[in-house]
């Protein structure tokens, strides 16, 4: 018969001790799960990602419900478990629940060390430790203002990091002299200090916080109004976060007597002192130690799951840590011990130039500590010499270049990735090994990093070491390696952009609730990834039938104007070929005065950009903007942005034709439509080029004896000449042929792809037939874009101006997708 298992706490470790019973001895135990949050488990090392609005909760769950039901697992969310009987054997909840174990796993987890000073119960100050913390600091971050950070370490940074994504003025306090001073030496501080200066936030280190001051009660509540310092300094916030550290959460398991210090004291088989009842994760103590860091705890996992399973071999032994930290355009890497002592040398690499700063501190000819900062690229390598003692004396002189010198010569990146040892560890989160993955690959037939991810649970967590698992799905694979290989949209389902499109037409499927239930996708609601491109192509699909789901979009594309990493907005009014007038002029600056807009800029696109206009102003700006004639000018859509012309014939000594006049026909008859990603046009009224055209996602180039229409070009992150099209003779066959193209593209390209990169799946040669030799295709796309712009160009700022379409900053009140596309 099954034996009754039962865990007390949901978070990652016994997560993957679970994951690793059900591996190895699938049927036997009946599970039953007491979660204290009320949601399923989910990757807390990306909680940062989430507050910065660069994932939604959807895309760092680990175990959703169908999970739990897959393995006939009884979870109760929102379960505190209060008491544990040892001698009836059972658990019971706060809400009253009872459950029988035969063995038991306390994983409680850890609490935020909140600071003893006054004022630190007053509304608006929070920790940082769970979803529910970072739910409280995005709402929040809804109304601006101010934040203080308490906490320079690794937690502190990612939630300061996270708010002033969010729109917030933040400070962090750190009392200490330098940053994550656990983590990295002197130098290293320095260096991201001054990398987070420079995103605009304040870094106070030696501060010592002496008091919350909150407001005055005889106006209501009181709630934190500034932090005071010990020398008198009062810094404003609106909101306080304490991310100090953590403490074991052993209340529960001390009242049921069991040994308990620091943390919860266990064997290396991670038995407590009842011989039943097992303890992992942060509330864990082993000789001493309690570990934090996601590494120990999943080595901490494997090894009750293993005593569960009946194999009495497997200890813990806490093996080094490195740590990295969660914060987009910081790369920080640190392991093992990296102070200074008798015996001890280094080798330090420094590059001011390119902010890159390298320590490998040595003894007896072996790696013990390792700091890395702006270039983090091999710290796994270095890591993995680190554990493995390596003796480095005869490559002392290369070592700190990384693997790719490792022979004293240099390979190319591949080649390095190929030269490790089987035995390298590429994941550190998750304790995954080169020699693991390669195996998958070809023990499953793994095509992707994704599949490699969802198998072997490398790169799952924070992700750093998704490029090397790349290459190794590459070097694997050889010739059969596609990087653009068939690859479902997101995690929610297993079919593709170009099933899901064919599906949608042929099922006639007109709202997202019909695609998810035919497609049976793994989650009711979708996710933010998802759920923009399916928005999109019910929208190209049905354009008069299906209407734009604004829930589905990203923050840009909701607020009508582009967010500024202050938190105020970007405001871009159309100027049709960028030609414009006195009057309009004269309403931008207007508008820029009376609402103390900052900075008035010119765009590479011939407009007017005006930057930093308050969120609450945006309305007003519309209103004020339109009652000149102007409208937006999509400089935040997936859609067209902008036409630029050169004078062409009517004023230069070399034009051709009238470039200024088909720029402003093009700009008038294209706008509005949604696409796949931006576009960007240009016309140049002689072979001079002095528009650009070809390096536009759709150029004109007028010459003697008409027009020549380029395609497929880009001048961003990537540098590609355009495609010739064709030549034809007439503005009427520019119109029909650039507008043909354009609906090619909506149809067919998946979304988030540039016209270049959709270009190269389908082929340039594909495209050109298609449209020059096909008559009755190229009127049938032509036609179909000319019907979708009859409910497409419609000026929403004149719509918002007008009170006619609902606010786009959604509360955090609504229901769980709504939230996720908020943050996203």
């Amino acid at each position: 018969m099954k034996q009754k298992l039962v865990v007390i706490g949901n978070g990652m470790a016994p997560g993957r001790a679970l994951d690793k019973l059900f591996q190895i001895a699938p049927d036997a135990y009946d599970v039953t799960i007491f979660n204290a949050e009320p949601r399923v488990n989910y990757d807390r090392i990306m909680l940062s990602p989430v507050l910065s609005g660069e994932k939604s909760f959807e895309e760092i769950i680990i175990h959703g419900d169908a999970w739990y039901e897959k393995n006939g697992v009884t979870l109760w969310k929102g379960h505190k478990v209060v008491a544990i009987d040892r001698e009836a054997k059972t658990a019971r909840s706060e809400r009253g629940v009872v459950a029988s174990y035969d063995k038991l796993i306390v994983a409680t987890g850890s609490l935020p060390v909140v600071i003893p000073v006054p004022g630190a119960d007053l509304a608006g100050v929070l920790t940082y430790r769970d979803l529910d913390d970072v739910n409280a600091m995005l709402l929040a971050a809804q109304s601006g203002g101010r934040a203080v950070v308490i906490g320079g370490g690794l937690l502190g940074l990612e939630a300061a990091a996270g708010l002033k994504e969010r729109g917030m003025d933040v400070t962090v306090l750190h009392l200490m002299p330098t940053l994550m001073e656990r983590q990295l030496d002197e130098a290293a501080g320095h260096l991201l200090q001054k990398a987070i200066e420079a995103r605009g936030i304040a870094v106070r280190t030696k501060a010592n916080t002496e008091a919350i001051l909150g407001t005055d009660p005889a106006l209501g509540p009181p709630r934190a109004r500034a932090v005071r310092l010990d020398d008198g300094t009062e810094i404003e916030a609106d909101l306080v976060v304490m991310a100090v550290g953590i403490r074991p959460n052993v209340q529960l398991a001390k009242e049921a007597g069991l040994a308990v210090n620091r943390g919860v004291v266990v064997d290396a088989g991670m038995r407590t002192s009842d011989p039943d009842i097992f303890a992992l994760g942060e509330c864990a103590e082993f000789e001493g130690q309690c570990f934090g860091l996601v590494a120990p705890l999943y080595e901490m996992a494997n090894v009750v799951a293993a005593r569960l399973a009946g194999d009495p071999a497997p200890r813990f032994k806490p093996s080094a840590l490195a740590t990295r930290l969660k914060v987009t355009g910081v790369d920080l890497f640190s392991a093992g011990d990296f102070a200074e002592k008798p015996g001890r040398d280094e080798i330090v690499l420094r590059d001011a130039a390119q902010g890159v700063y390298k320590r490998l501190v040595i003894e007896n000819d072996r790696i013990v500590g390792v700091v890395l900062y702006g270039d983090t690229a091999d710290g796994a390598w270095f890591f993995q010499q680190l554990k493995d003692g390596a003796d480095i004396s005869d490559r002392r002189e290369t070592l700190v270049f990384g693997p790719a010198y490792a022979g004293g010569q240099a390979l190319d990146p591949m080649a390095a990735v190929a030269a490790l040892p089987d035995d390298t560890e590429i994941c550190g989160c998750n304790g995954v090994c080169k020699g693991a993955i390669e195996t998958a690959i070809a023990q499953f037939g793994l095509t992707s990093a994704e599949e490699v991810r969802a198998r072997t649970k490398a790169s799952a967590s924070c992700g750093s070491c998704a490029g090397l698992v790349e290459k190794l799905v590459a070097l694997s694979l050889g010739d059969a390696y596609q990087a653009d290989a068939r690859k479902p949209i997101c995690p929610c389902t297993t079919f593709s952009h170009e099933e899901v499109r064919r599906v949608i037409v042929g099922q006639a499927l007109k709202s997202i609730q019909a695609v998810m239930q035919a497609l049976e996708w793994k989650t009711s609601c979708g996710c933010a990834k998802c759920r923009p491109a399916l928005n999109y192509y019910l929208l190209c699909a049905w354009p008069e039938e299906y209407r734009d789901d604004a829930q589905s979009r990203f923050i840009n594309e909701r607020a009508h104007a582009n967010i500024q990493k202050d938190g105020t907005f970007s405001v871009v009014p159309r100027m049709w070929g960028g030609v414009t007038s006195p009057a309009e002029l004269r309403a931008i600056a207007d508008v820029a005065e009376k609402y103390r807009i900052p900075t008035v800029k010119v765009t590479g696109g011939q407009r007017i950009d005006l930057l930093g206009v308050k969120k609450e102003d945006l309305p007003a700006v519309w209103r004020d903007l339109n009652k000149a004639g102007l409208v937006s000018g999509h400089a935040y859509a997936k859609g067209l942005r902008t036409v630029k012309t050169c004078v062409g014939a009517d004023w230069c000594r070399f034009g051709t034709q009238d470039s200024t006049g088909l720029g402003i026909r093009l700009e008038k008859f294209l706008w509005g439509s949604w696409t796949p990603h931006k576009v960007k046009l240009a016309v140049s009224g002689c072979p001079r080029n002095c528009a650009e055209a070809t390096c536009k996602d759709i150029g004109v180039v007028c010459v003697d004896s008409g027009y020549e229409i380029h395609f497929a070009g880009a001048a961003g992150m990537h540098v590609k000449a355009t495609e010739l099209l064709c030549r034809v003779r007439t503005e009427d066959e520019v119109v029909e042929y650039v507008a043909a193209l354009m609906q090619m593209y909506r149809e067919q390209a998946a979304y988030l792809d540039r016209i270049y990169k959709w270009a190269e799946k389908v082929g340039v040669e594909h495209i050109r037939c298609t449209l020059t030799e096909d008559e009755a295709a190229r009127r049938g796309y032509f036609e179909r874009f000319v019907r979708s712009q009859k409910s497409a160009q419609i000026d929403p700022w004149a719509r918002r101006a007008a009170g006619e379409e609902r606010r786009e900053f959604v509360p955090l009140e609504l229901p769980r997708m709504e939230r996720s596309m908020e943050i996203a």
